[in-house]
């Protein structure tokens, strides 16, 4: 697997491990409609958050949630609104981005870099009307 590809994953999966640390149940992880994938799909009291994490390993580009571009805005809405009517769901949706960032250090003992991860939760990042 590519390193990209692997790094995403990872994102994805530290964001899961974030969000039910932070009271979320996971209810799909990268589910998908025509040609949208939905990150996460989560469901806080009466709220279905939509999570597209974006995991980037510096900021040397930019900041990753400046990767969420229009395109992608409008596949995801696509694909809720496809998912809340396959479900009859009657929720609250909300925009969610996961925005991580790896910071590397030296090692103290020397050795290798140690790897670390700052997660921010941009709650309700962009709306669908």
């Amino acid at each position: 697997m590519a390193e990209h590809n692997e790094l995403g994953k990872l994102g994805e999966d530290l964001a899961v491990e974030y969000l039910k640390k932070n009271g979320y149940t996971i209810l799909n992880k990268n589910w998908t409609f025509q040609k949208a994938e939905i990150d996460i799909i989560a469901q806080i009291e009466d709220t279905l958050a939509i999570v597209e994490v974006k995991t980037r390993s510096s900021l040397e580009y930019g900041l990753p949630q400046d990767f969420v571009k229009p395109k992608k805005i409008q596949l995801l809405v696509k694909a809720v609104d496809a998912y809340v009517t396959q479900r009859d769901l009657d929720i609250n949706v909300r925009f969610d981005i996961i925005a991580i960032t790896a910071s590397v250090r030296p090692s103290v003992s020397g050795h290798k870099e140690e790897k670390s991860f700052v997660i921010e939760h941009l709650i309700n990042a962009f709306y669908h009307f």
